[in-house]
């Protein structure tokens, strides 16, 4: 069993002295609680909501810069993976909506946001690169940013390559919704997992921004689909998840004696679908 925190936290937009000050007392109270991987939400160090690209290029960093550095000096001293989004502003000037991977004692793993929701398109230039998957002490994670789990095939594709865990730093908006009824992204997780049968850990953000509110609906999720821990969405605020996944689940891909999620795909017949 891997335990697993997500940290809900509610970012102050441009303030990322104060951001990464409370990540780092959050990713150091999962520690202390067990935590052997820890998930934090997209953009954590600058906030969500930027009025233009020149407002997201004066807040972003190289990937080598203090905030990535700050994480991967935590993960070394803690033994903890950091899974963390941030503002990445790349050599030739671009901006990124990025997720950094920091496994102890390895280089950090960058990936850049490929399918942009709403307005980031026009702020950040899309990814171009799959997923990648990370070996960790803990089982393999891939970094997937929230509106990319709306993609079935981008699931699909970490999955594939053996990714054990999929880690989602999301910024949610929180969307009208019939009474009583859950998130569609929480139940649209549940389905990523329990269809590609790989556990997934969503981290989400709380508090207000620029007139938006947040669904703050954090979750991990088993490799059936089943939630192990969710934040009450109901009620928004910062919070920290735990939960213990057994992620030796996610290589096992049968169904029942004779059917397999991935033995029984049949992509010849799939087309360009």
């Amino acid at each position: 069993m891997t335990r697993i925190a997500c940290c809900q936290l509610a970012p102050e937009f441009g303030d990322i002295e104060g951001n990464t000050a409370r990540a780092a007392a959050a990713i150091r109270q999962a520690a202390e609680q067990g935590a052997r991987i820890v998930v934090l939400p997209e953009l954590v160090s600058t906030g969500y909501v930027f009025a233009d690209a020149d407002e997201a290029r004066g807040l972003a960093e190289p990937a080598d810069g203090p905030t990535v550095t700050g994480w991967r000096g935590l993960a070394d001293e803690l033994d903890v993976v950091i899974v963390a989004g941030f503002c990445e502003l790349a050599a030739d000037g671009r901006i990124y909506n990025s997720a950094a991977v920091l496994v102890p004692g390895a280089e950090p793993v960058v990936h850049r946001k490929t399918h942009l929701w709403d307005r980031e398109r026009l702020i950040f230039t899309p990814g171009s690169d799959v997923p990648p998957v990370v070996p960790t002490p803990h089982g393999r994670i891939a970094p997937l940013i929230c509106y990319e789990l709306e993609f079935p095939e981008w699931v699909r594709i970490p999955a594939l390559a053996g990714a054990d865990l999929i880690c989602a730093p999301v910024n949610w908006p929180d969307l009208p919704r019939p009474a009583g009824e859950r998130p569609g992204e929480v139940i649209r997780v549940q389905a990523d997992a329990s269809i590609n049968r790989v556990a997934i850990a969503v981290c989400d953000r709380a508090g207000a921004e620029r007139g938006v509110e947040w669904t703050s609906a954090s979750l991990i999720v088993d490799a059936d689909g089943w939630p192990l821990a969710m934040a009450d969405y109901t009620a928004p605020s910062a919070t920290t998840l735990i939960a213990d996944v057994d992620l030796l689940e996610s290589r096992r891909k049968a169904l029942a004696g004779l059917s397999d999620a991935f033995a029984d795909r049949r992509p010849e017949l799939y087309g360009t679908a």
